[in-house]
């Protein structure tokens, strides 16, 4: 991981680790069971990069805004992302056990004990903006726009279809193009919707108006979108043991991942016939490449309002290492 998320990481670990500290809560019937909040901690804290809550911390000082407005939502992101990993893995979804080089949750803990973990994340999330965010407007503010990236249309649909996509193959899409679309919608939502919440938390905490908001999202869409392709490219040319979880599970499963994809929509063929995964993972590079210029396109709208504080390079930053990361 590049040296840039270092200044933002020990400020985050700490605010999670305060976050899921249950000790003082209300004694009795309201008390945190102790084996559910070792599960809670456990995914929470896991070693991760912190992209989501970084952003929301950068865009928040690309807006002029200030760590501590925004640290709520960096940490309500950062639940958000945790539960939906937990119920990600379990048995009924996609089925893993390793998950940031450790046994996923439902291993150490129990199935049911990992669903109930990922049902208090969830909730703890607006719990916590709706506690540590001041102004009751802005809070009321972050906490739909968060709830709007995680629901029914946002990461959960987003799973719901990505699920879906392990009975489909690029034969049932009228070209490999409308193929790919199909599945750059799926990540716009599963993995992309927390990538948009997160800098427009970010944004929101520090009182821009929505033409910044908005162009933010943009970036973020893009960002998402790249982040996906590369995560798909890394899936065949890493190790487990480099990501913390399994490589080509998807494939397995019959899932469509963009080298696959990119393969078909080039036709690029070996000599058996069979689609060219070494072209599709060239041509999936170039389109992340794409997805991050685009990105960089839209944080333009930052430095035309004049509005750009200490970190709006940092967004620059963090989008080109989507495309350098390894892990």
């Amino acid at each position: 991981m590049s040296n840039f998320l270092d200044e933002y990481r020990p400020l985050i670990e700490q605010s999670l680790s305060d976050a899921c500290d249950f000790e003082n809560s209300a004694g009795g019937a309201m008390k945190c069971p102790d084996k559910l909040r070792e599960a809670i901690r456990y995914a929470l804290l896991a070693p991760g990069k912190r992209l989501r809550p970084s952003l929301v911390l950068m865009s928040a000082q690309a807006c002029g805004g200030t760590i501590a407005n925004a640290m709520p939502g960096a940490i309500a992101v950062e639940m958000i992302h945790a539960y939906s990993l937990i119920h990600d893995d379990l048995p009924a979804m996609d089925d893993d056990d390793l998950r940031r080089g450790r046994p996923t949750t439902h291993i150490q803990f129990g199935e049911a004990t990992a669903i109930l973990a990922g049902d208090a994340l969830q909730a703890e999330a607006f719990a916590h903006l709706y506690r540590c965010v001041g102004d009751r407007i802005q809070a009321a503010h972050m906490i739909g726009e968060l709830a709007q990236a995680a629901g029914a249309s946002g990461l959960v649909g987003g799973q719901e279809d990505d699920l879906a996509a392990e009975t489909v193959s690029i034969e049932d899409f009228a070209s490999p193009r409308a193929a790919r679309e199909h599945v750059e919608s799926i990540h716009r939502r599963k993995t992309g919707a927390l990538f948009v919440a997160s800098v427009r938390l970010g944004a929101i905490s520090a009182g821009v108006g929505n033409e910044i908001i908005d162009a933010l999202g943009r970036y973020a869409e893009a960002f998402g979108l790249a982040f996906q392709i590369t995560d798909d490219v890394l899936d065949y040319t890493a190790t487990d043991e480099q990501l913390g979880k399994r490589t080509q599970k998807d494939v397995g499963r019959g899932k469509l991942t963009f080298p696959e994809l990119m393969a078909a929509e080039a036709n690029a063929r070996d000599e058996q016939g069979n689609l060219d995964v070494s072209v599709g993972i060239e041509k999936a590079r170039q389109h992340a490449a794409a997805m991050i210029q685009q990105a960089h396109d839209a944080l333009g709208v930052l430095s035309s309002l004049e509005i750009s504080g200490a970190s709006a390079g940092q967004l620059h930053t963090m989008a080109d290492y989507i495309l350098e990361r390894t892990t």
